[in-house]
C-alpha cells in the first residue's frame, strides 16, 4: 500500500506554496520532508492528510480514521491530564474502552510515559509532551501517521526516543511521513524529499541524494564567496557551480572527495544550486 501526492500545488493567494510536489510513502517506511521555514513542509503535509484541499494535484491517502496526524504543536491538550487526552481520542475515533486501555499501556510504556496518567499535559517536559502527541497520533493504529517537526525543540535524548517510536511504527507496517529541519534524523529514513521555496529539489535514499549534487565543494581557510559559504564546526564549506574533479583545483583549494562530504553538505549545495546563487555575490 503506497500513499502520498503526485504533481501537486497549492497557493495562498499570491503565495505559490507548493509547485508540482511529489510524495510516495509506501507502507513499512519511514518518508523524511526536509526543508527550512517557508520551503512548504507542513502545506504539504497537510495536503496529504486532508487538511488542505491541493490547488492542484492527486492525494493519495486512506479514509480520515486511519490516519494519524502530529502537528508541529505537538497536538496535545493542555489542560488535560494525560489520560483524559487519551480519553478524548480515543472517544473521537469511537475506540472500545479494551482497545484503549490496551493501547494506553502499550504506547506510554514504549513512550517512557508511565506513571505520567494523572500530569496535566502542560506541566510536562516539552520532551514529554512531544512523545505524548505521538502516542495520540499512533493511538487508534492508523495506517498512514504524518508527523510535523515532532523533535523541534525538544532534549537530544528526547529526540532519540521519539525516532525509536517512528521507526518501531513502520517495522509495525505503517507508512510514515514526517517533516524535520534535522538532517541527522532525515538520514535514517527510507527515503528524503528535500524541499525549497514550494519546490523538491531532490528525492531518494540518502545515498542517492549525496551523489546527485552539482558542482564542487571546497573546504577553504577563508571562503571566497560569503552567499556560496557556510560553516561546519570550526571548518569552512563552499560550494562550487562548476564540477571539478576531485583533485582539480578550484580557485578556493581542491574539490573535497565524495567520502569527505556528509549529508548536510551535500543539501546545502542542491539549496544553492536551486537559488542559483551567483558566483559574484559577496553577499551573506
Amino acid at each position: 500500500m503506497r500513499f502520498g501526492v503526485t504533481d501537486i500545488h497549492h497557493e495562498f493567494g499570491d503565495v505559490r506554496a507548493l509547485r508540482g510536489v511529489d510524495l510516495d510513502v509506501p507502507a513499512g517506511s519511514v518518508v523524511a520532508v526536509v526543508g527550512g521555514d517557508g520551503a512548504g513542509k507542513t502545506t504539504l503535509l497537510r495536503c496529504l492528510v486532508g487538511r488542505y484541499a491541493p490547488s492542484s494535484g492527486t492525494v493519495r491517502r486512506p479514509s480520515s480514521e486511519l490516519i494519524g496526524y502530529m502537528p508541529s504543536t505537538s497536538g496535545t491538550w493542555r489542560d488535560l491530564t494525560v489520560d483524559e487526552n487519551i480519553d478524548f481520542i480515543a472517544s473521537a475515533y469511537s475506540m472500545t474502552s479494551s482497545d484503549r486501555d490496551r493501547r494506553r499501556a502499550d504506547l506510554l510504556d514504549h513512550a517512557g510515559l508511565s506513571g505520567t496518567a494523572d500530569r496535566l499535559a502542560r506541566d510536562l517536559s516539552g520532551g514529554m509532551r512531544q512523545k505524548l502527541g505521538f502516542v495520540l497520533a499512533m493511538l487508534h493504529e492508523p495506517e498512514l501517521l504524518v508527523l510535523d517537526e515532532p523533535s523541534t525543540g525538544v532534549d537530544p535524548v528526547s529526540r532519540v526516543e521519539l525516532w525509536r517510536l517512528i521507526a518501531e511504527a513502520a517495522a509495525a507496517g505503517m507508512a510514515v511521513t514526517m517533516a524535520t529541519t534535522y538532517l541527522d534524523e532525515a538520514e535514517r529514513a527510507s527515503s528524503v524529499t528535500v524541499l525549497d521555496r514550494g519546490r523538491a529539489i531532490a528525492v531518494g535514499t540518502r545515498d542517492e541524494v549525496m551523489g546527485s549534487f552539482p558542482g564542487s565543494i571546497t573546504a577553504p581557510e577563508q571562503p571566497s564567496v560569503p552567499a556560496r559559504s557556510w560553516r561546519r564546526g570550526r571548518s569552512v564549506r563552499e560550494w562550487h557551480p562548476t564540477s571539478h574533479g576531485p583533485t582539480e583545483p578550484t580557485s578556493n583549494g581542491p574539490a573535497l572527495e565524495p567520502a569527505e562530504l556528509d549529508f548536510e553538505d551535500v543539501v546545502i549545495a542542491r539549496l544553492l544550486d536551486d537559488r542559483n546563487i551567483d558566483e559574484t555575490d559577496g553577499s551573506t
